[in-house]
């Protein structure tokens, strides 16, 4: 077997070994012979224990020792538990490789020096748990930003003796991951009940787990906590009240005109479904600038947090249905609210929301088996028959990433020919697992409690194909949320906002800024400077208005 760590990654991992404190014990559970991963996971350990004479590494049999893992609570393999003098609760069961390598290593780094790394609020906050909790982190070694919630799982079980925390590989444990209706990563399971999907930082990741078990305090702490460092500065929005501007969405283009709006001294309500957009859905940014890299939810929550320092009246969780002008004055109309609200100004930044196909049954599998980012979710479907709809480099992309997992691939394209570029559709196609099926049309997304197959039939006639098909990752581009526009201003064919350089829009008082725009780039840095654009150009316009009425 070759071995885990390269020269590089020895040096590395020696360096950062070098400052434990206290000797740490790795106690690595084996399994059965039919235990794929208990070999390689072994290995791993045993070159990683290797590089500090501060480690101990002891290997056992699940089986033949089974007191000593009931006594670690431990049951299943390969496992692998972190402790020193004390057992603070950290377990780590199937491979700690790929990016849990890392989450290892900090494990490791933690029990020696006996540090939480958490601040005097956030211990605060762990210490409200006063019930017994046990987090299991469930993730692909592939995904880039499960170790967050691995890391702050762990600190949690350390700042707090109620509650242990454990990683699991998906892969190594399918059942398990079925059971917890895992379909995507990371996802956080409390005590087995309550599930937490997605990666989030040290605060809202705590206020996330809180709000699980015990909702009726989550409000009042997020809000204090926040207060208390200067960090939230929203309140309400007022329906009884006429905003200077109201910022319609809640991705980078309208985050940072709030920004900017504020800075203006301008009177302003955001209104959005959710944060982040497209950001928050990405899984690693590495072309903001000052960032090398970081996570796309990551990314999402220092937006907000930046934003909301600037007072102003938000209203999320809110679906605008249409936006009218009456007189001068803009209403924005929410659904399930009976009355809308007003604005002298509004700047529009809804952005873009994944194509759906529209086929029977599948809102019903959406995040149950229909998926949209086949680099994180591709190890769930290890040895599981999938579909890509769509035939451009996205889909195409989602298809390399599924070659080392799938059972078998079936790429279904509604266009005769793929338009992705030919050394992509060659390097894929010429796997034995990949199928195509061009010209054919998705009809439904068939199954039960779980999806098992796709109907597709060919465009020119009715003749329905069904494939097996246990996840389906659609690519198929991106939609204007210009729909609540639509009778307000003349959209191009794309759907898209027109605007000029200082985005404005054919209606007077009307600006637009982001995805939701024909501005021809489509990226984070060119969304939140529109954003910015279009506030300087909100607030020249409400100047010049307060002069006319002078």
């Amino acid at each position: 077997m070759e071995p885990f760590l390269d020269s590089d990654t020895k040096h590395q991992v020696e360096h950062a070994l070098s400052h434990l404190e206290n000797p740490v014990k790795i106690i690595f559970f084996s399994g059965k012979q039919s235990c794929p991963d208990c070999a390689p996971q072994e290995q791993l350990l045993r070159e990683f224990a290797a590089l500090s004479p501060n480690l101990t590494l002891i290997v056992r049999d699940i089986e033949k020792h089974a007191d000593a893992a009931k006594k670690l609570n431990i049951d299943k393999a390969p496992a692998t538990a972190v402790v020193s003098e004390k057992d603070y609760g950290l377990r780590f069961y199937g491979l700690t490789s790929g990016h849990e390598f890392q989450s290892l290593l900090e494990a490791v780094i933690r029990v020696s020096t006996a540090s939480t790394g958490l601040d005097k609020d956030l211990l605060t906050l762990v210490g409200l748990l006063d019930e017994p909790l046990h987090i299991e982190v469930m993730v692909t070694l592939t995904c880039p930003y499960c170790p967050q919630m691995v890391r702050i799982a762990q600190q949690m079980a350390m700042a707090n003796p109620l509650i242990r925390a454990d990683m699991v590989e998906t892969s190594a444990f399918p059942e398990l991951a079925k059971s917890y209706g895992v379909t995507t990563v990371p996802r956080t399971a409390i005590n087995q009940t309550h599930f937490i999907d997605g990666a989030f930082p040290p605060v809202q990741a705590v206020l996330e787990v809180i709000k699980a078990v015990k909702p009726q305090i989550y409000k009042a702490i997020d809000e204090q906590l926040r207060k208390k460092r200067g960090e939230l500065a929203v309140s309400k929005a007022d329906p009884d009240h006429v905003y200077d501007v109201i910022l319609v969405g809640g991705g980078p283009a309208a985050l940072n005109a709030l920004i900017y709006a504020a800075r203006k001294n301008l009177d302003i309500a955001l209104v959005a479904k959710d944060t982040g957009g497209q950001m928050h859905d990405t899984a690693m940014v590495e072309n903001w600038l000052g960032v090398p890299a970081i996570s796309g939810p990551d990314l999402t929550e220092k937006f907000m947090r930046h934003a909301q320092r600037h007072k102003s009246a938000w209203e999320l969780d809110a679906q605008v249905t249409q936006v009218t002008k009456k007189g001068a004055d803009f209403f924005i109309h929410i659904e399930g609210r009976e009355k809308p609200l007003a604005a002298k100004s509004v700047i529009y930044c809804a952005g873009k929301h994944y194509r759906r196909l529209g086929a029977l049954n599948e809102e019903r599998f959406l995040g149950k088996g229909i998926a949209f980012c086949a680099t994180c979710d591709a190890p769930l479907y290890r040895n599981r028959p999938v579909a890509v709809i769509g035939g451009g480099n996205s889909a195409f992309t989602a298809a390399r990433d599924l070659l080392g997992f799938a059972s078998s691939i079936t790429i279904v394209d509604i266009a005769p020919n793929f338009s992705a570029d030919p050394f992509l559709v060659d390097s894929v196609l010429k796997n034995p697992i990949v199928k195509t099926l061009k010209a054919h049309k998705v009809e439904e997304f068939l199954g039960s409690e779980s999806l098992l197959g796709v109907r597709v039939s060919p465009v020119s006639q009715n003749r329905p194909v069904d494939i097996d098909a246990e996840g389906v990752f659609l690519e198929i581009g991106l939609v204007p949320n210009s729909g609540p526009v639509e009778k307000l201003l003349n959209l191009n064919p794309e759907k898209e906002i027109p605007v000029d350089q200082d985005n404005k829009t054919e209606v007077e008082g009307f600006f637009a800024a982001g995805d939701v725009t024909d501005q021809p780039v489509k990226q984070i840095i060119t969304a939140a400077a529109a954003g910015a654009r279009a506030a300087l150009s909100a607030h020249e316009y409400l100047a010049g208005r307060d002069v006319k009425k002078t």
